[in-house]
């Protein structure tokens, strides 16, 4: 693909002000895209504020359930390209609140798609998540695994998927899934999540909570990988349209316990003696799961470039210098 693809190409954005959103904008904005974003009211601009700087972004304020809104600015900004990270994305929350985590992530999507069929769109991407996959005996998760998504985050990212895959088959939108691992990176400040939690206890000099027993297995990726990742996902699209329904694993490839992260920060930070505080309360989250990226590798050519150690030096030196 040329190096010219992004320039002055008309993009949407939802979820723009999160952390992997902020991201991405500075990766279109770099390379020269017109980026429109679809912002929730006042919604703080957080990390993207950094992606912005001497650059410009064309916001829409508005929800993404407003498919009036959706229509008209796909239609009035002529988009060419999608790209949907807009969602409730914490396990938790989704727990608490399943009927408002399934408005926003299901039928906010569905929403989406259909006012981009309408406004001819020609690459969509979904932000999806591992978690699609749900429980599965055969690890890693391969693309063409089932979605069986059992708990209320995992169902409506199944969910969302599915309807994806619906728009690619039935009105061929060229549409498709980027499953990524967990993400990590500088501008993710939810202290809910593990590394940045286990960066900033360890920042306090306090022991990090692991709410489940710290066996449980997860695969990482870089939020600059990963953004990397959408945009040569949507570049394939537009070079070859049978992609649509297809999706994509993305990750660092490895398998790592919350106990394993949580030393490799504190001995990074010189605290290797803050042991974590190990409470095995955990419910209604998978056990372990990661992720087969030969796919990527094979179809979009795609690879990681920064290494876990180097993308938790990284973080932890932005939270070092942010708080």
């Amino acid at each position: 693909m040329e190096s010219s693809f992004w320039r002055k190409r008309s993009v949407f954005v939802t979820g723009a002000t999160g952390s992997l959103g902020s991201w991405l904008v500075r990766a279109l904005l770099e390379r020269g895209a017109r980026v429109t974003a679809l912002v929730r009211g006042h919604e703080p601009m957080g990390y993207l504020e950094t992606a912005l700087r001497n650059r410009t972004m064309h916001t829409v304020q508005g929800q993404l359930t407003d498919a009036d809104l959706l229509r008209h600015t796909l239609t009035q900004q002529s988009v060419q390209t999608v790209f949907h990270l807009a969602a409730q994305t914490l396990v938790g929350a989704a727990k608490q609140d399943p009927v408002g985590t399934l408005e926003t992530n299901v039928r906010g999507t569905w929403l989406l798609l259909e006012a981009a069929r309408q406004a001819s769109a020609r690459e969509v991407v979904i932000a999806s998540s591992d978690k699609a996959y749900g429980a599965c005996d055969r690890l890693p998760y391969r693309e063409d695994d089932p979605l069986r998504g059992t708990f209320p985050y995992d169902v409506s990212k199944s969910c969302a998927d599915l309807i994806g895959i619906m728009y690619a088959r039935t009105y061929g939108l060229p549409v498709a899934m980027a499953r990524c691992a967990n993400l990590f990176g500088e501008g993710d400040t939810n202290t809910s999540r593990l590394i940045p939690g286990a960066i900033q206890a360890t920042l306090k000099g306090e022991p990090f909570v692991i709410r489940s027993d710290g066996k449980f297995v997860r695969d990482f990726l870089y939020m600059q990988d990963a953004a990397a990742a959408y945009l040569v996902l949507a570049e394939a699209l537009s070079g070859a349209p049978e992609l649509g329904g297809e999706a994509f694993n993305f990750a660092l490839g490895q398998r790592m316990t919350a106990i394993e992260i949580v030393h490799i920060i504190t001995t990074m930070m010189g605290r290797s003696d803050l042991l974590p505080d190990i409470r095995n309360i955990a419910s209604t989250e998978i056990r372990e799961q990661y992720l087969d990226i030969s796919k990527a590798a094979t179809v979009l050519k795609w690879s990681p470039s920064v290494t876990l150690e180097q993308g938790l030096e990284r973080t932890i030196q932005w939270h070092k210098t942010r708080f």
